[in-house]
C-alpha cells in the first residue's frame, strides 16, 4: 500500500497525521485524517482544493460516515428532463411537473466536464475527475495528465490514490455496483490506473514493457488496498476468464483472457468468505446481512437493459436490488463506508440513438437514488449523484402538455406539427448518430424518415438524428451534481467536475481541507 509521502523543502505541520518535517525527504505514515494523497500537487487539484476549501465556514466538521457517489453514466440536463416526463407519465401522472427523486435533493451545481486534452470528454477521464480529484487525458484511467494513452512507461510516477483507496487505508467499507461490466471505465475509476480504458481483460504484448501496467480485470480482483472491496456487482464475466472457458450461462461465449487465468477463481480462493454470484437466483439466495465478500458478475458483457431485464427479472437484479443488497452489506461496518452506484447503459443507449432505453434505464438509476435515501440515515450519509457527461439528445418542436414524450410532436390534440418537407418529427432527436440520413454514392439526396404510421414509443424506434456518425456522440455542456447529507452544502455553483472529490473527501474527513 502507498503510505509513504513526499514532503516539499519548507513545509511545517501536516495538518491531521501527527508529524512535521522542516526538509525534504520521505517518511511512513499511516492512513490517518489529512493524508497527503500522491496526486497532490498536481495542477489540477490543487485548483479544485483552492476552489472547494474557499466554501468551508469556520464552523464545518467532517461528518459523513458514508458517501454514496451515484454516476448516472450520460446523464444530461436533456435526459434528466426527458427522464422526469417520461417517468411522470409512466406513472399516469403530469410528466412536465413530476419530480424525479434525484430532483429533490436540497443542494446542486452544475459541473464543468472537459478533461485534460479534449473539450467534449469520456467517462475515463471524467470518472478519474470526480474519484481522484485530478482531470487527466481521454481515456486514461487513475492517472495523472502526464501520462501518455497506451503508453506503459510513462505511468510510474502518475498515479492517483482514490476515494475509495483512502476508505481503505482509513479501515472503512467500500463496494463497488454498475450496469455496466464492472471493469468499464466509471467503476475502475475505484480501483484501477492503467493509460488505455480499453485494456480490460488484456494489454497488447508491444504495450507492455517490463510488467509496468496489469489489465483492469486483475486490479480489481488484486486490488491490495485495505482488507480490499466487501461487495462489487455489475456485468463483464468474460473479462475474468480465460479464452478457452466458456461463459456459465451463454456455452458459445468464450472469456477474453490471453493469459490464462481464471480471476473469478482467483476471487473465490481468496477466502471461505469470498463467494461468487452470477445470475438472479443465487443473488436472490445470498445473505448480504453475513460477513461474506460477495463478487457477482451477472452478464457475460454488460448486464441488460431494464426494459430487457423486466421482461425476464429472474434472469438478474435490477440496479435497485444491487443498490439495496450493496447498502445492506456495507452498513454492517461501524466505521462506515464508500460506495459507488453507476447507472451504466443509459450511455450506451443514447449512442445507438434509442431515447427510449435511455430514459428507461435513466428511470431505473432514480429508482437506486430512491432506495440509497430509503436505507441510510441522512445525518450520516453523504449523496452525491451526478453525471460523467451527457450526451447530444434534445428536446424541441413546441409539443403540446401531456404529449408522449416519445412521441411525434403535436400543438394541439391530434394536430401533429410537419416539417418543411411535411413530415411529422419526433420531440427528442439527436445532434448526431446512426440514423441520420445521408445521401448515397451516387449522389441522390438525403431524404428523412417519414414517420407517419411509425410507433416512436415503441423501446427499439430510433430518434432521428442531424449529422450521420457510426455511434451517437458525448456532448460538451455541464452536468447536473445533487446532493444531500453531511457537506452536501459545498456542492453548489459552477463547479469544476474534480471539485467532487474533494467535497467528499472533505465531508468524510478522509482528507483535511485547506485552512489559512
Amino acid at each position: 500500500m502507498r503510505f509513504f509521502v513526499k514532503l516539499c523543502m519548507g513545509l511545517g505541520v501536516m495538518a491531521g497525521i501527527g508529524y512535521a518535517a522542516f526538509s525534504a525527504g520521505w517518511i511512513f505514515v499511516a492512513p490517518t485524517p489529512g493524508y497527503v494523497v500522491q496526486q497532490a500537487n498536481d495542477s489540477y487539484y490543487e485548483q479544485a482544493e483552492r476552489a472547494v476549501s474557499a466554501r468551508i465556514t469556520d464552523d464545518f466538521a467532517p461528518s459523513a460516515k458514508n458517501v454514496i457517489i451515484m454516476i448516472g453514466d450520460g446523464m444530461g440536463v436533456s435526459t434528466i428532463t426527458a427522464a422526469r416526463i417520461y417517468a411522470g407519465q409512466r406513472r399516469g401522472l403530469d410528466g412536465e411537473s413530476y419530480k424525479l427523486a434525484m430532483e429533490q435533493f436540497p443542494h446542486m451545481a452544475l459541473a464543468r466536464t472537459y478533461s485534460h486534452d479534449f473539450q467534449v470528454s469520456e467517462s475515463a477521464s471524467t470518472a478519474t475527475a470526480i474519484i481522484s480529484g485530478v482531470k487527466t487525458r481521454s481515456r486514461l484511467i487513475g492517472l495523472r495528465q502526464d501520462a501518455a494513452l497506451g503508453n506503459c512507461a510513462t505511468v510510474a510516477g502518475q498515479g492517483t490514490d482514490s476515494l475509495f483507496d483512502l476508505a481503505e487505508w482509513r479501515g472503512r467499507s467500500t463496494g463497488l455496483v454498475s450496469t455496466a461490466r464492472i471493469t468499464h471505465a466509471t467503476p475502475a475509476a475505484a480501483y484501477a490506473e492503467t493509460p488505455d480504458r480499453s485494456w480490460e481483460a488484456s494489454i497488447p504484448d508491444e504495450r507492455e514493457p517490463a510488467g509496468d501496467c496489469r489489465d483492469i480485470a486483475d486490479q480489481l480482483v488484486n486490488w491490495s488496498e485495505g482488507d480490499g472491496f466487501e461487495i462489487v456487482m455489475g456485468g463483464g464475466r468474460t473479462n475474468f476468464i480465460p479464452q478457452n472457458l466458456a461463459d456459465p450461462e451463454y456455452p458459445e461465449k468464450l472469456g477474453k483472457r490471453l493469459d490464462g487465468r481464471n480471476l473469478v477463481a482467483e476471487w473465490e480462493g481468496k477466502s471461505p468468505a469470498h463467494k461468487v454470484i452470477l445470475d438472479g437466483d443465487e443473488f436472490a439466495a445470498a445473505d448480504f446481512s453475513s460477513s461474506d465478500r460477495i463478487f457477482g458478475l451477472f452478464e457475460p458483457s454488460h448486464m441488460r437493459y431494464d426494459f430487457d431485464r423486466s421482461a425476464d427479472p429472474g434472469a438478474e437484479p435490477s440496479l435497485e436490488d444491487m443498490t439495496r443488497a450493496a447498502i445492506a452489506r456495507l452498513s454492517q461496518d461501524p466505521d462506515g463506508f464508500v460506495l459507488m452506484v453507476e447507472g451504466g447503459r443509459i450511455d450506451h443507449a443514447h449512442h445507438a440513438v434509442n431515447a427510449a432505453r435511455a430514459l428507461g434505464d435513466t428511470n431505473a438509476f432514480d429508482r437506486a437514488v430512491s432506495a440509497a435515501l430509503d436505507m441510510t440515515d441522512p445525518a450520516e450519509t453523504l449523496i452525491i449523484v451526478t453525471a460523467d457527461h451527457s450526451h447530444t439528445m434534445t428536446i424541441a418542436g413546441y409539443p403540446r402538455r401531456n404529449n408522449p414524450i416519445l412521441g411525434l410532436v403535436e400543438s394541439g390534440s391530434g394536430v401533429v406539427s410537419r416539417a418543411l418537407d411535411s413530415k411529422p418529427y419526433t420531440t427528442l432527436s439527436y445532434a448526431n448518430g446512426i440514423s441520420a440520413c445521408r445521401s448515397s454514392p451516387e449522389g441522390m439526396n438525403c431524404e428523412r424518415r417519414d414517420h407517419t404510421e411509425t410507433d416512436t414509443t415503441d423501446q427499439d424506434f430510433r430518434q432521428d438524428a442531424v449529422v450521420p456518425v457510426q455511434s451517437e456522440t458525448h456532448a460538451g455542456e455541464d452536468v447536473p451534481a445533487f446532493a444531500s447529507g453531511p457537506g452536501s452544502e459545498l456542492v453548489r455553483g459552477i463547479i469544476d467536475q474534480n471539485e467532487i472529490f474533494h467535497i467528499m473527501a472533505y465531508a468524510s474527513g478522509l482528507v483535511d481541507p485547506v485552512r489559512e
